[in-house]
């Protein structure tokens, strides 16, 4: 064999040697999920090397949940509605917490002082109502800084007039409110009683129920195909509308006061 044939072997062997790194595993061969309950979805995911990273609650009722596979680089997020996975869709290495390249380092500067709080890039696609992040980098700090103070509850502050900041400010203010959507608005020590976990159920096991936790009907009226019934317990000085449509409790809520209230 002459020289230069065994280098061209040489080459060969070696080239054969190198790891091919293996193909990510994008949203578009995981689709098979869509329609499973969240807790099945899960499991699948883990299976496949995926790992959770955080899950964001909406005001109109879906969860957002954003999944890294550190082997292949991946960042998917999962959309559920009413417990059940309704899209998966390839997300940014930077809603799973992860940079790439030059601009990652320029990105990661530009919060250096968060990394150690672990709220860099704490807003995800899914907050942006076009479901992607900004190209200017500037935008995407407004809108940032805006759901900060909103997800918070800090006071709306815009001295640059950036409608991103606007933007973001809103989303976070309505996942705050998605994040509290158990908590019945009262402080202390005072016994409040339940009514939230009562929504979808029948009307006529949702009233039952009520009068057994202490409320009484005080009032209703009907306004075309919806009823709306007044219930209030002395007891924890609470007055709930009851907004009934086709069968069931459509909506639960304190409204504070009522003439029939007291």
């Amino acid at each position: 064999m002459t020289h230069i044939s065994k280098i061209v072997v040489a080459s060969i062997a070696l080239g054969s040697m190198v790891a091919v790194p293996a193909m990510a595993e994008k949203a578009s061969e995981l689709t098979f999920i869509n329609g499973s309950l969240g807790r099945d979805a899960e499991y699948q995911l883990r299976d496949r090397g995926f790992t959770h990273v955080s899950t964001h609650k909406q005001s109109n009722g879906y969860v957002y949940s954003y999944w890294w596979d550190s082997a292949d680089d991946d960042c998917v997020n999962v959309e559920v509605y009413d417990g059940r996975v309704m899209t998966i869709n390839d997300a940014s290495d930077q809603d799973c917490g992860h940079h790439k390249g030059a601009d990652a380092a320029a990105a990661v500067g530009v919060v250096a002082g968060a990394a150690i709080l672990g709220a860099i890039l704490g807003h995800k696609s899914h907050h942006h109502d076009d479901g992607k992040h900004n190209d200017d980098r500037e935008a995407d700090r407004q809108f940032e800084r805006g759901h900060t103070d909103g997800l918070y509850h800090h006071p709306f502050h815009n001295p640059d007039k950036s409608q991103d900041y606007v933007d973001g400010y809103h989303a976070g203010v309505d996942e705050r409110r998605a994040n509290a959507e158990h908590h019945y608005g009262r402080g202390g020590h005072a016994e409040v009683a339940r009514f939230k976990d009562l929504k979808d159920a029948r009307a006529a096991g949702g009233m039952s129920e009520l009068e057994r936790r202490g409320f009484r009907q005080v009032d209703n009226f009907t306004s075309g195909n919806t009823r709306y019934s007044i219930q209030w317990r002395a007891q924890s000085n609470q007055c709930v509308q009851v907004t009934i449509a086709d069968g069931r409790f459509y909506d639960l809520r304190d409204i504070g006061r009522h003439p029939k209230c007291r």
